[in-house]
């Protein structure tokens, strides 16, 4: 088992607790790798070019939800090591 399987390899969330089941595909089926925030009919959603702004992204996110700041970096320092923004 890979070290981060179960979470969305763009943001980090784990997979379970995406509501819609994850991602789509072009085809529309699931996807394994990507959760419904990050990833629709094959496509990523949003403009991130970096895992930097995605980072960015989700503690923004995680702030308006009144998490203190040692939890929004916790949740968010593996975001750099998941597949989407590995260098290839």
């Amino acid at each position: 088992m890979k070290r981060f399987d179960g979470f969305c390899q763009s943001c980090g969330m784990p997979m379970t607790m995406d509501s819609n089941g994850g991602g789509t595909e072009a085809d529309g089926s699931r996807s394994a790798l990507y959760c419904s925030h990050c990833y629709r009919a094959g496509a990523f959603l949003g403009s991130f070019a970096s895992a930097d702004e995605m980072i960015a992204h989700c503690r923004q996110i995680f702030k308006g939800q009144g998490m203190p700041w040692w939890k929004r970096w916790f949740y968010t320092s593996h975001i750099r090591q998941l597949k989407r923004w590995q260098k290839n």
